[in-house]
């Protein structure tokens, strides 16, 4: 049975719709209406506050911290710099992905780590022999995720922290209310936005605070339905739908190496030794059987095809998790693992595991649909994802006016 986060006093009442889905225990907030559009609409044109507190959440700190977290992820934990965050996956000694999620480095010798399945056993069995400390702090801290075009007017308005000059995933401490918090420009929509950092009790006091004072930039809390679209825009992976942890994977087939999922730029063979690393150096050498990419389904095709059945197109507003088929001549040659209609882009777009000679950016192929029971293969185009991209994103907020 589920229980709520911090903020669940918040979130329940807000909830009209009472579409909730369990999160790692959790009750999370699938969409507060009856429908997720305002809710991605405000991730995209104003301000979405999106409760992510059931992440798992660690602190590694002691004279080796460094040195656990580089032998565990696949990039340089040493050139991480104190206030910077990475994204990265970790891999088991077979060079499969066992999750990913951020890595911040708060202090010389303290790391914060988050991470979608639990990763404590992982963390200490790499842990042999070194003066470290592993804290799960899962419960200890909440975490909300404010994201949008207006966020950063937002933070800056009712953040006691330098929020303008704050970098792409980068950190910063300041308070919220009174509240101590730790404010990191990172998320999960490929927006601009950030994700705040609090103690689970006085997480109502800074939601609180960021509801009121967000009335001006637009805001609107957020679930996941909106989350998923705007995620798949930012062409971001999910786990247990894109990809499957090497833990959890019931068959070889559903494990996979960073360099299938597109993150061999997370990838550094040149480091330090770090679990995964032979398994990963051979498969770089030969390169990877397959690829996840991005693809664009034609829209004029799914549309003539509901049409001559005398139909709209019957496309879901909610992004798909169903797996479906991707051919080449008819041949299948992978499948799409999460399907979605971007609203701002006004294509219907996926994410789609690929043999590797048909992954190549351009790449014709067909998507299957199926309408009235018959299925049909589709036009679509292998593209380089994220799909959206705003400068925003990564550029500094411009200065606000103060009155």
């Amino acid at each position: 049975m589920p229980i709520g986060t911090a903020v669940h006093a918040r979130t329940f009442p807000l909830c009209e719709s009472l579409n909730f889905r369990e999160w790692s225990g959790y009750y999370a907030v699938s969409a507060y209406e009856a429908h997720h559009e305002h809710e991605y609409n405000a991730i995209r044109n104003a301000a979405a506050l999106i409760d992510v507190s059931p992440l798992f959440k660690y602190v590694i700190s002691g004279k080796d911290a460094v040195k656990l977290v580089d032998r565990v992820i696949t990039r340089d934990a040493y050139a991480l710099a104190v206030g910077q965050v990475y994204y990265t996956p970790w891999c088991d000694e077979h060079g499969k992905v066992i999750d990913d999620g951020t890595v911040t480095r708060v202090a010389e010798d303290t790391f914060r780590w988050t991470a979608a399945d639990p990763s404590l056993r992982w963390f200490t069995q790499n842990a042999l022999g070194l003066n470290v400390a592993i804290d799960d702090i899962s419960e200890q801290v909440a975490a909300l995720a404010l994201q949008g075009p207006t966020s950063a007017g937002l933070l800056d308005a009712v953040a006691e922290a330098d929020i303008r000059s704050l970098k792409y995933f980068r950190m910063t401490r300041g308070a919220i209310a009174g509240v101590p918090v730790e404010i990191s420009r990172t998320g999960y929509t490929g927006d601009l936005g950030y994700e705040i950092w609090m103690p689970w009790a006085r997480a109502i006091e800074v939601w609180d605070a960021l509801m009121i004072g967000g009335r001006p930039f637009g805001i609107h809390p957020a679930g996941m339905l909106a989350l998923d679209v705007a995620r798949v825009e930012a062409g971001l992976l999910l786990i247990d739908v894109d990809f499957h942890g090497s833990k959890k994977a019931l068959v070889e087939s559903q494990k996979y190496s960073p360099f299938e999922m597109g993150l061999g730029r997370l990838v550094r063979l040149d480091k330090r030794p770090f679990v995964g690393c032979q398994a990963l150096t051979e498969e770089h050498r030969r390169g990877p059987g397959r690829r996840i990419v991005g693809l664009e389904i034609s829209w004029l095709a799914m549309e003539k095809l509901y049409d001559d059945v005398g139909m709209a197109p019957q496309i879901s507003a909610a992004a798909s998790r169903v797996a479906v088929p991707v051919y080449r001549h008819g041949r299948q040659i992978g499948r799409a693992t999460t399907t979605a209609w971007s609203p701002v882009l006004k294509k219907l777009i996926a994410l789609a595991t690929i043999a590797a000679p048909y992954a190549s950016e351009g790449t014709s192929v067909e998507f299957e649909i199926t309408v009235e029971a018959v299925r049909h293969p589709v036009p679509a185009t292998v593209v380089k994802t994220p799909f959206f991209n705003p400068d925003r994103k990564t550029a500094l907020p411009a200065p606000t006016r103060r009155g």
